[in-house]
């Protein structure tokens, strides 16, 4: 277990240097294999060095109560809810009091918003793809299962601001607000934020009380 005072969970490709960055994907831990990492690699995008395997759902390999700040970004929805419940719970254990959790994900107010408005010919095809609930077709045989598996790109469980609040209320995070990009009083985030991602998406900040 070590210290780290800044740390990022669910970091796919994006691990800049000034924070600690984690990742869960079955495809990391194969690229971090001798000899079959290597080969693995050669068929798609590989994870910088400095991400570390860590599973927010089982807890990070962290001290508890050591972050003072937390992030993750487009990482809950691909959870269901009791996940969830049990991320939001880990997140809050492994900050400092006063310490602050940033989070941005898909908004499903915005995409309830868009498809009520839309003039789509097909508006529930279209919303179940923009929100990646539905499935053209399901899995089939063993490679069809291995890439869903290792691809876990379906949204699991979507997200507006009151719910997503109330979950964190109850939790014990403080301070629950909206948030948009940039705007947190601690610069740190500044390296680890990106604007596209926040775009009509849903951010929250909040923090463990003292």
């Amino acid at each position: 277990m070590q210290h780290h005072g800044y740390v990022q969970y669910g970091c796919g490709l994006s691990a800049p240097a000034s924070w600690t960055n984690f990742d869960a994907s079955p495809t990391l831990r194969i690229q971090r294999l001798p000899l079959v990492g290597g080969l693995f690699t050669r068929r798609g995008p590989q994870f910088p060095q400095n991400v570390l395997f860590g599973d927010i759902i089982r807890g990070l390999p962290i001290e508890p109560a050591s972050c003072q700040g937390l992030y993750c970004s487009h990482v809950l929805e691909h959870l269901s809810l009791d996940d969830l419940r049990t991320a939001l719970k880990n997140s809050f254990a492994s900050l400092k009091p006063g310490g602050i959790f940033r989070l941005v994900l898909p908004d499903l107010e915005e995409s309830a918003r868009q498809y009520l408005a839309s003039k789509h010919e097909q508006p529930a095809i279209h919303f179940m793809e923009e929100t990646s609930l539905g499935k053209h077709q399901r899995p089939r045989g063993l490679s069809g299962v291995m890439r869903e598996w290792y691809g876990n790109s379906k949204h699991l469980w979507m997200w507006d601001y009151p719910s997503l609040a109330a979950e964190l209320q109850r939790v014990g995070f403080t301070d629950i607000r909206r948030a948009a990009f940039g705007d947190s009083s601690d610069p740190h985030f500044k390296d680890v934020e990106d604007a596209d991602r926040w775009e009509k998406c849903l951010g929250i900040e909040c923090k463990k009380p003292m």
